[in-house]
């Protein structure tokens, strides 16, 4: 129960944010995404923030045995880049630019009713199960050092 409560505490915080700073507006993101355009470079801000925060908190926390409320860090364990992967971020990123959302901002838009928002996640569901479909595979997990 713990861990849902943090989980659910967790995915509040990042809606908040994600709302506050815009990033659920897709005409904002569309924006920022035009850099031979009218861009828009407000969120560079997001991103010095969400890069910055990881970068001082990563490690400390991956130093721990697990986290907090659960028994082990699921962390990926592949390291190669291959076509597979470029393939993906590829295909991500062309989504996110042809609507202004990506899956967190699309679930926020989703919840606050945004038309736009419910054709991207009923589009992006339909992505995951097609994926699942046709064979794809899950992430492997990392094992912490007690399991």
């Amino acid at each position: 129960m713990r861990a849902l409560i943090t989980a659910l505490l967790a995915g509040l915080l990042f809606g908040v944010g994600l709302g506050l700073s815009q990033m659920i507006n897709p005409a904002r993101v569309l924006g920022f995404l035009d850099v031979f355009g009218a861009w828009d470079p407000t969120l560079m801000f997001v991103l010095g923030g969400a890069v910055g925060v990881t970068t001082l908190t990563f490690r400390l926390v991956l130093k721990r045995t697990a986290p907090v409320v659960e028994p082990q860090f699921r962390v990926p364990t592949r390291t190669r880049i291959d076509r597979r992967l470029i393939g993906g971020a590829a295909l991500f990123g062309l989504g996110w630019a042809l609507t202004g959302y990506c899956p967190g901002p699309g679930l926020v838009g989703l919840v606050l009713g945004s038309t736009q928002a419910v054709i991207f996640v009923a589009a992006f569901v339909a992505g995951v199960l097609l994926f699942d479909r046709l064979g794809g595979e899950s992430m492997p997990e990392k094992k912490s050092e007690d399991g």
